[in-house]
């Protein structure tokens, strides 16, 4: 996606609040909201990676769910609440999985890491105690090729274990 998609009189206001602050801004039909985010709003989290939605590498969290910001026109979005990889250490879900993936030898280029993190969270807190099955079928949708997977998966469960005893 080298393609800057540079806005033109056919742009189209957007109000999305990315990682608790509000945004405004114009945007091509055609824009997708990957571009949006990283472009416009400043938000790198969430990787350019397959452009097809088959890696997960774009993923965020709008409106409670993951979803593959590279499948995304940029207006879907209006009026979403989007949260990143990027603000995740402010939140004590995202905080506990960024320890769990450092503890657990969760990441090694870090390329696939923000998704990860996305998908995990959106698991997390739709299922605080999620078994490995669970964890596997979150994540189905993200491709790694560095860490075999199997780091991530127990990343995933020490954060929620770790939460569980927080509570």
């Amino acid at each position: 996606m080298s393609d800057r998609i540079e806005p033109s009189s056919q742009a189209t206001p957007l109000r999305v609040c990315v990682d608790g602050r509000s945004h405004n801004v114009k945007v091509e039909p055609r824009t997708l909201l990957v571009q949006a985010l990283r472009e416009q709003i400043g938000v790198t989290a969430p990787h350019i990676g397959c452009e097809s939605g088959r890696c997960g590498a774009c993923s965020v969290v709008m409106d409670g769910k993951t979803v593959k910001s590279c499948m995304l026109l940029a207006l879907q979005a209006e009026g979403s609440q989007i949260m990143t990889a990027q603000s995740m250490s402010d939140d004590p879900i995202g905080a506990a999985l960024q320890r769990s993936f450092k503890a657990c030898h969760g990441l090694q280029c870090g390329f696939c890491t923000p998704g990860m993190l996305a998908a995990a969270r959106a698991l997390i807190v739709a299922n605080p105690s999620p078994t490995e099955g669970d964890v596997r079928n979150a994540l189905r949708g993200n491709l790694c090729r560095c860490t075999g997977y199997q780091h991530i998966i127990e990343a995933v469960l020490d954060a929620a274990e770790e939460l569980r005893g927080a509570a």
